[in-house]
């Protein structure tokens, strides 16, 4: 007979279907967040370099910014926090800023160079 500790919370792991469906969810919220100076959403201008689920429905998103003289430095990333966290299934968020690769242009999607009149 197993003996179960009270004092340790079960924690729920969640499937790769979830985890799917979560990502899904993460990128579209983060599709609603727009730098003030571009109109074109982040995900678009090629300003997150990923999205990472655990078992457990934490979220890592792995980031960048346009310059690191961005005026919406600080305020980008809280956005993308909250938003996220606002995704059903999702029990953290962490925002990491990277610099590694460099953001340019090459990294906006067709649409959104279309929509900068980039083409």
């Amino acid at each position: 007979m197993e003996s179960t500790n009270p004092q340790q919370p079960q924690v729920a792991v969640i499937s790769s279907i979830e985890k799917t469906v979560i990502e899904a969810q993460v990128v579209e919220a983060v599709q609603t967040c727009f730098d003030p100076e571009i109109p074109v959403n982040i995900y678009e201008l090629g300003l997150i370099y990923g999205v990472d689920v655990d078992d457990n429905g934490g979220v890592i998103v792995r980031m960048t910014l346009t310059s690191p003289y961005c005026p919406a430095a600080q305020s980008l990333p809280l956005e993308v926090e909250m938003k996220a966290k606002k995704v059903p299934g999702v029990t953290s968020v962490k925002v990491q800023v990277v610099w590694d690769p460099p953001w340019n242009p090459n990294m906006m999607t067709e649409a959104a160079k279309l929509e900068l009149g980039m083409f």
